[in-house]
């Protein structure tokens, strides 16, 4: 554990430096995208459900940490510093539409044919965005933050402003909630 904690420190040493020379170095700012991209697209796409809209909110999120990058001051990670900026970003999309997302868009996620396995993600990516569109709006962000976005409880904690073992508990029960849902709506379409 001891390694891993050096490991952990050692990184975020180097975003804050990379996020430094991100204000005058467009290749640094390059390689804080590559770093974090996936992690932002995964946490749009789990609560849009549709790729366009988890692309186009993974874009504003980048160009507005870009703008704001000024404003990153290192006392916590540069990730979940960039997961606020997220968060922020899906409010704003989300206010005034409503929070159900089309079936169809939500299995629109690849441009090729469907295959037999990309068929049945389609299907578990549909269960799982609806399913955290039924559970508790703290929960839901708590899991979509630690399981989707890749953040530690810590960085979750901090971001949701909770303590880690409060967000420990909302993933638990989160996760809990999401199985009995998505387990039901499987049983449902047999």
């Amino acid at each position: 554990m001891y390694p891993d904690i050096l490991r952990t420190e050692s990184l975020h040493m180097d975003e804050i430096q990379l996020a430094r020379e991100a204000l005058t170095s467009a290749e640094a700012f390059a390689e804080l995208y590559r770093r974090n991209v996936t992690r932002v697209y995964r946490y749009h796409m789990a609560h849009t459900g549709n790729v366009k809209d988890a692309e186009d909110l993974t874009s504003q999120t980048f160009l507005a940490a870009l703008e704001g990058l000024h404003m990153f001051r290192g006392n916590g990670s540069f990730a979940a510093w960039l997961m606020g900026i997220a968060s922020r970003r899906r409010a704003l999309f989300f206010r005034g539409r409503r929070l159900e997302v089309p079936l169809e868009a939500a299995l629109d996620i690849s441009s090729g044919p469907p295959t037999d396995k990309s068929a049945m993600l389609r299907i578990q990516i549909e269960s799982v965005a609806r399913a955290l569109r039924q559970i508790s709006p703290d929960r839901a962000e708590a899991v979509t933050l630690v399981h989707f976005s890749g953040l530690t409880y810590a960085e979750a904690a901090r971001l949701l402003g909770k303590t880690e073992a409060a967000v420990k508990m909302l993933v638990s029960r989160g996760l809990t909630d999401l199985r009995e849902r998505t387990s039901l709506a499987l049983e449902m379409e047999k």
